[in-house]
């Protein structure tokens, strides 16, 4: 068996190693950049550097969040983070495929640990918030791309059982028959 799977691995190229891979990488990398820019709204080391980073940080935001240095008072950025991610794990949800019960409880979980963030993200400086937003943005735009047969196409992404030629029909479909017309 153990023979079996290692020729699959090699003829289809697909080692698991190859698929965590990029978790790997992806979450230290935000922890840190998170941490960072933590660092930089709360100035604490004093050097000219960090002084200048922080008055970028006091006078650089936009809209709503003009400082920040400081949470976003309205909740809108941690909220629309919240949303976002709780849109990327229905969109896994939602695949065509039946989830086993262990995929249940993960998504369970990962849509408690989503909500969790929500309050965690209005307590933080809103240049933590907005990075995290737009992290989420960036994944999100990368799922819905990675759906686009076009896409797959163009990226020479081979084609797959599950996969559709309409993909956001059919995800908006189950999220009607999931959500909305539910019985």
């Amino acid at each position: 068996m153990k023979r079996l799977i290692t020729e699959l691995y090699v003829r289809d190229n697909c080692h698991p190693f190859k698929a965590s891979l990029i978790m790997w990488i992806q979450i230290p990398m935000w922890l840190f950049v998170s941490l960072a820019l933590r660092n930089f709204s709360f100035n604490t080391s004093g050097s000219n550097a960090d002084d200048m980073v922080y008055k970028q940080l006091q006078n650089g935001g936009t809209l709503w969040f003009s400082d920040l240095t400081m949470p976003d008072s309205t909740w809108i950025l941690p909220v629309l983070l919240g949303s976002i991610n709780l849109l990327l794990v229905e969109m896994f949800a939602l695949r065509t495929m039946e989830l086993s019960r262990f995929q249940k409880y993960l998504t369970n979980v990962v849509r408690g640990i989503t909500l969790l963030m929500i309050p965690l993200a209005a307590s933080v400086p809103s240049s933590m918030a907005l990075y995290w937003v737009s992290s989420s943005v960036v994944g999100l735009v990368h799922n819905l791309l990675l759906r686009s047969p076009t896409v797959r196409r163009l990226f020479r992404i081979p084609h797959t059982k599950t996969d559709s030629d309409t993909p956001y029909k059919d995800l908006l479909a189950a999220f009607v028959a999931k959500y909305i017309q539910k019985k």
